[in-house]
């Protein structure tokens, strides 16, 4: 049977997964409300945050999907994929265009010798505008260079959501044919071994299972894979090691189903080798070349991992000691590529990621496992060469009304970005602008408030440049508590005008958390659990309800982008609180003489 390898990239909700799922549904691979979008925090965020397999069955051939993030902290989940599939649907939303993580995936697609097809979703929105998008796309081909066969590229029109697909925007719209017949037209067949040939597997992303432990998902280039076959795992500059093959799932659907053997060409699960890496090459010959090794993106941020030792640890978590953070973090990384953890210290794990959100995802799926531990504030990595301080810079695309563009303009000149191209339409302006991640960090919130909810803020890592100065961004000021116990609505309402609080009435609280943050910059230590003095006489006016405003919930990713250097982000199953790291106004003086 032929096999036809694609992966679907596009920018962060473009519809991507929404089409998998539709073709997925029409082949028979799926059932109604089955998704690629299996994790539970995918579907709540909405977003693919790990890159995933499914293969369907159509016209007598075989064809594997790689669904890949769309989000610029997962870039190098999208990178892997790309080096193990024979072409790419680039999906692109026919209201918003090409976008930044657009730009990123067709970037490494064409870098690859990739010939792309061009599939322009969403063509019911009330704004579409299917000719301009295309135009816009073909402009961002011949940016990157695109030569003459990527740049002819085919076009399919879709609403992934109802399932249908067309070649001209004037076809009938019945189902996803006319899109998988263009894949068996324009995707070349993977090429079968020659007979003889020694098996060489390269994996693009790793699983793991508690039965089977490490698994490893890949491609197999050259010759047959099967079980109990005694390999070499190779790399370039690294010694070979010896293993031993012990199970091979190949998938169907999104089922993943144990094979006898897999040919070149295919794409499978293997397991039984527990050190194996992605990138690495396994083959049954020691003298046959490895495969190209896989780069995969540095981080940018780090922060530290601590034991929770506020007045509330231990009260919610079920796992809270420093060897079982030890042993979770070691387990992630079993998986997790970008990330990388200094175990140094025994009392603190230095964790290096790629993004805000890929740390943050770390986080909460820490806590949704039971887990309870506090971090400090995420620090950009700063990186010494030939004497020169560097450090990672964005571009940073924004989609607003007009009327927001002078305060955003403002906001980012403030964090050293510059602007380097405006566009307007109607009453809509894109402006691109490039700066360092720091200025970024803590910026996705204030944003929100700037542009009332309207704007739509995407960005990615671009590469490591000259260290930008220092950049002045925080504007508000911490409200901590004085005292522990109980916050009353009484003392809240007073409070409430001073700045956003965190919490509501009824909220235990210690000395030293943080409640909310003041409006006019500067710390202020509060009392939120006094009462209001009782007598005995009543007072007109004075004792009218009191209208509180809703508390700003604290999630992680607010948490995060929040913080000051001095706190800890406490993170426990049920609770996400801030605090600050010396909990009593004494001790706090006492730092502040020593710093």
């Amino acid at each position: 049977m032929e096999i036809r390898n694609i992966a679907i990239i596009a920018h962060v909700d473009h519809g991507k997964t929404t089409m998998t799922d539709a073709i997925l549904r029409q082949t028979g691979a799926a059932k109604e409300g089955v998704s690629m979008d299996s994790n539970k925090l995918e579907q709540e965020r909405g977003i693919t945050i790990y890159a995933k397999n499914a293969s369907i069955q159509y016209k007598g051939t075989k064809i594997n999907i790689v669904d890949t993030p769309g989000h610029a902290d997962f870039g190098s989940e999208v990178e892997r994929v790309l080096r193990s599939i024979d072409s790419v649907l680039l999906v692109v939303d026919a209201q918003e265009g090409p976008m930044p993580q657009t730009r990123f995936v067709l970037k490494k697609s064409l870098e690859l010798g990739l010939q792309p097809i061009v599939v322009i979703n969403k063509i019911d929105k009330p704004a579409a505008n299917p000719a301009q998008t295309v135009d816009a796309v073909h402009e961002l081909f011949l940016e990157l260079g695109a030569n003459d066969d990527q740049f002819n590229f085919p076009i399919v029109y879709a609403i992934g959501r109802e399932g249908v697909a067309m070649k001209k925007l004037d076809d009938p719209r019945a189902d996803m044919t006319p899109l998988l017949d263009t894949v068996l037209e324009h995707v070349p067949a993977a090429l079968p071994s020659r007979e003889g040939t020694a098996l060489r597997f390269q994996p693009f992303n790793l699983g793991y299972d508690n039965f089977l432990g490490r698994l490893a998902v890949g491609r197999v280039y050259e010759g047959v894979l099967t079980p109990n076959q005694n390999v070499f795992i190779k790399k370039e500059g690294a010694p070979t090691r010896t293993g031993r093959t012990v199970k091979i799932f190949s998938f169907t659907g999104l089922e993943r189903v144990e094979t006898a053997s897999a040919e070149a060409g295919d794409i499978v699960m293997l397991a039984g080798l527990p050190d194996i890496y992605i990138g690495e090459t396994v083959t049954t010959d020691e003298s046959a070349p490895s495969l190209p090794s896989i780069h995969v993106d540095e981080p940018t941020i780090a922060l530290n991992f601590l034991v929770n030792n506020s007045p509330f640890a231990g009260r919610e978590g079920k796992y809270v000691t420093n060897r079982q953070i030890r042993e979770r973090l070691e387990k992630e990384l079993e998986v997790n590529v970008g990330l990388r953890v200094d175990f140094g210290a025994s009392d603190v794990f230095r964790v290096y990621g790629r993004g805000e959100l890929h740390v943050s995802i770390l986080l909460e799926n820490m806590r949704r496992e039971g887990y309870e531990m506090q971090v400090s504030q995420p620090q950009v990595i700063i990186k010494e060469e030939a004497g020169q301080k560097l450090e990672p810079f964005e571009e940073v695309i924004i989609d607003v009304p007009s009327e927001f563009q002078g305060a955003i303009i403002e906001r980012l000149g403030q964090r050293a970005f510059q602007m380097k191209d405006l566009k307007m339409h109607e009453n809509q302006v894109r402006m691109t602008f490039e700066g360092p991640t720091r200025g970024l960090l803590g910026y996705r919130n204030q944003f929100i408030v700037d542009t009332k909810g309207e704007g739509i803020l995407s960005s990615r890592f671009i590469e490591f440049r000259s260290y930008a100065g220092e950049i002045k961004k925080r504007a508000t000021g911490s409200m901590i508590s004085m005292a522990s116990g109980k916050a009353l609505g009484f003392s809240l309402f007073n409070l409430q005008d001073r700045g956003i609080l965190y919490i509501g009435p009824a909220v235990e609280v210690y000395e030293g958390q943080v409640i909310g943050n003041t409006s006019k910059g500067e710390e202020m230590t509060v009392n939120p659990t006094k009462g209001k003095q009782l007598t005995n006489m009543r007072a007109s006016g004075s004792d009218d309800a009191i209208m509180l405003t809703p508390p700003w919930e604290l999630t992680i990713e607010r948490g995060l982008e929040v913080m000051g250097e001095d706190e800890y982000l406490e993170i426990t199953p049920s609770s996400v609180r801030l605090r600050k790291q010396q909990l009593t106004e004494n001790d706090r003086a006492k730092a502040r003489r020593t710093n």
